[in-house]
Formats: C-alpha cells, structure tokens, sequence
C-alpha cells in the first residue's frame, strides 16, 4: 500500500529533535523556524514534557470521556489562569479543525440561526463547515457548499452591519492574524465594531486562536490586544507541542446539555498532560513576554534588509514580505542554510512561527542566510 499523494514534500527527512532544532536521517541538523505549522511551542523534546507525558503514560492514557478526568479539571483551571478567562467553559478535542466545527456547531444552537459571516483570505481548516469558512475554492469540494457563508473584507463595519441586520447569522468567525492567509490583521477599530455589532444583532463572536493561541503573539490569545469578547475561542496547535489537542472555551451565556457536542478522544489524559506541561513551561520560562522581545528584535534586523518591503504580524507569528514569490528563496533556505521556514497564500510571503524558545542567535542565522541569498541573485 502507498500513501494517499495530497501533500508536496521537501527532500527531508526528521529523525530526532531539540529544542528548536531538528535533525535528519544522517544526523544533518536544520533550525526549525516554522514549528510545523506553529506546532511546537516550547520546543522539541524538552525534558519537562517528555517527563509529565511519560509519567502519565505509565498510570493511563486513555479512558473516553464516560467517567471522570481529573486532568480535564486541571487544564481547564490553568488555561483561565493564563487567559484570565476564568468564567469561560472549556470543552476538549483533538485538532484545530475539530474546534472550528464544535465552535460553528454551538453557535448555530446558541442562536437558532445556521449562516456564517467569514473573512477574505479566511484559513480555518479542511473538514466540512471548517473548510467553508476558509476562503480558497480549491480546497471546498460540492458537499461543502451546503454551508451558507459569506466572505467580507477586513475593516468594512458598514457591509458587516448590513448582513448581521437580517439576524441570519448564526456567527462571525475571524482570526486576528490571518495565519495561511499572509499574517494580514484588521484595524483595531474594526475588532471593536465586529464586537460590539454581534453583541447587538445577537450573533456569536468566534475568535479562531488555533494557530495564534497559548502566548505566541506576545498575549495568551491574539484577540486580547483589544477590548472585546468573544463568545467562543478555538485552540488547538501549540496548545499541545505536537501532541495532538484541541479545544474551544465557551462564554458562560453559552449554556450546555448532554450530548449537544462530543468526541472520543478529546481531552484523554496524554493529551491533558501535554498541555499541561505547555502551560508549566509558559509560566516558568516567562515564554509570551520573551515572544514580544524576539518579535522586537526580529524587527530590528529586518530592517537592515531592503529587500524586506514588510514585516507582518505579532510575537512570534511573523511574515517577511519581499516583492518576488518567495518559493525560490525558502528552497534555498533549507537545502543551503538547513532552515525551516513556511509559506503561505501570499506568494511574496515568507512566515516565521518558531519555538517560543527561540533565541537572537537564530534569527541572527536567519537573516545572515537571507543576506546570503539575496546578494546572490
């Protein structure tokens, strides 16, 4: 049997990891300045989380979610003292697009209504409602299409008060940086507006922090750099370093009866440990409050690039945008400078989501690969 060809691969080939470095079959280390899609938080194999999965490997791993889990109660306790969303209720999965689907679900019960308000270059995941949220038609088969959604630019307060007016929207879902989409962010005024019109035409804010969430951006979730609330909060990627974990907190208006959602193995205690140990080492290692130092350091050498038209994003989910596609340039990257770095819909866009754990030497290697490159061609 083969692989199910969807995904096109870069000739490497991950045996063992460290910290923010990974290392091939032949022992050829690379520095890892994506995390694979922002997944590793507080680094590879750091003995912390090694120790509290093992641990937790040795009493139990798995029971469904039909008897008690303390662990759950855990979590949940020490994702409110992060956030400081303390009246928020969580409810646990496994990925980031399970979130998006159990967040859009529990709107439409909340409010009895079944339409979505989404942005233009929306990325929310590849599963049925998640995917028709996401603005690429590529990837929306026709079953898809069952879901009615509509696409509205960024910083239109006037086109989004028109079609909450008809009180058809069961919710507006946005990130507050647009991860695949190129790192793109509303204007705060328009964050503020978005809040205060789904307060007033009864529709459910969704703040989707899948890839945004657990102290990458410099706060716990990107959302909170402005004063709102939104109803629902999706996480999912470095919530768990790698170890597969989702979840949704819940606004306390929201009330919840048995079987409205569900999963089997969202919330088993290997993940509860996994996240866990993330959010020990985000207190400990002081991690958010460095993310906001490395972003401004990240800044300062970009700037001795001019090259560099942009700097894009917060903390550390950040973009370099050049004025040429950009896939070259990331080739080069990581068969000449061994340094992993991501793409997204914008072409022009290089995107950097490191280890919180990332430290001035590696962006130093960084931007010195990049001067390399681009003087020479």
């Amino acid at each position: 049997m083969k692989l199910f060809d969807v995904y096109p691969l870069y000739e490497v080939t991950p045996v063992k990891a460290n910290g923010v470095f990974v290392y091939d079959e032949k022992g050829k280390k690379y520095l890892d300045l994506y995390g694979g899609h922002a997944v590793i938080s507080v680094g590879h194999s750091h003995p912390h989380f090694i120790r509290k999965i093992s641990r937790q490997l040795r009493r139990i791993a798995f029971y469904s979610n039909a008897v008690q889990n303390p662990l759950q109660e855990q979590l949940a306790s020490s994702i409110g003292e992060h956030s400081c969303l303390h009246d928020f209720k969580l409810f646990l999965c496994s990925t980031g697009a399970e979130a998006i689907e159990n967040a859009l679900k529990l709107s439409s019960f909340h409010t009895g209504r079944k339409k979505v308000i989404a942005f233009k270059g929306a990325f929310h995941g590849r599963t049925s409602a998640a995917v028709a949220v996401t603005d690429n038609s590529t990837i929306n088969a026709p079953l898809n299409s069952q879901h009615d959604v509509t696409f509205l630019p960024f910083n239109d307060a006037e086109a989004l008060e028109k079609e909450l007016a008809t009180k058809a929207y069961c919710a507006v879902i946005f990130e507050s940086i647009q991860g695949v989409g190129g790192l793109d962010q509303p204007n705060d005024s328009f964050v503020i507006a978005m809040d205060s019109l789904c307060k007033k035409y009864g529709t459910a804010l969704i703040a989707d922090e899948v890839q945004s969430g657990f102290g990458r951006t410099g706060t716990f979730f990107a959302f909170q750099k402005y004063p709102i609330t939104p109803h629902i909060i999706t996480m999912a990627k470095g919530m768990g370093n790698g170890f597969p974990i989702g979840g949704i907190l819940i606004h306390p208006e929201i009330k919840a009866k048995f079987g409205m959602l569900g999963t089997t193995f969202g919330g088993n205690h290997l993940a509860c440990a996994a996240s866990l140990a993330v959010l020990d080492l985000l207190k400990k290692e002081n991690l958010q409050e460095k993310a906001k130092e490395m972003e401004a350091y990240f800044r300062e050498k970009a700037a001795e690039i001019p090259e560099i038209k942009k700097v894009k994003g917060r903390g550390l989910m950040l973009g370099l945008e050049f004025d040429f596609n950009v896939g070259g340039l990331r080739k080069s990257l990581i068969y000449d400078h061994q340094i992993f770095t991501g793409g997204s819909s914008n072409k022009k866009l290089i995107r950097i989501l490191p280890p919180l754990i990332v430290k001035q030497i590696h962006f130093d290697h960084l931007f010195q690969a990049l001067k390399t490159e681009l003087k020479r061609n």
